[in-house]
């Protein structure tokens, strides 16, 4: 594996193993709870808004599984 990678995928895991980390995808999480609800949207530019705020939150919250599982694929790419 090129090391510029492995160093990309040491340092994420070491980012996701932080308290800091816990605490941001806890805020993140708890702040997906009120932007999901739709009820208070008033118009369509304010739902695609919201689609986007969802997507931004969606990302953080799936990183660390997402990073896991494309460092296991290279993994068992390695392997064979």
């Amino acid at each position: 594996m090129d090391r510029k990678l492995q160093h990309y995928y040491e340092e994420s895991f070491s980012t996701f193993a932080t308290p800091g980390w816990k605490y941001l995808i806890e805020d993140f999480t708890e702040l997906k709870k009120v932007v999901q609800d739709l009820s208070t949207v008033p118009d369509a530019q304010q739902l695609h808004f919201r689609q986007g705020q969802l997507d931004i939150l969606n990302l953080f919250l799936t990183r660390k599984e997402t990073t896991e599982k494309a460092w296991e694929e290279l993994q068992s790419e390695q392997t064979i």
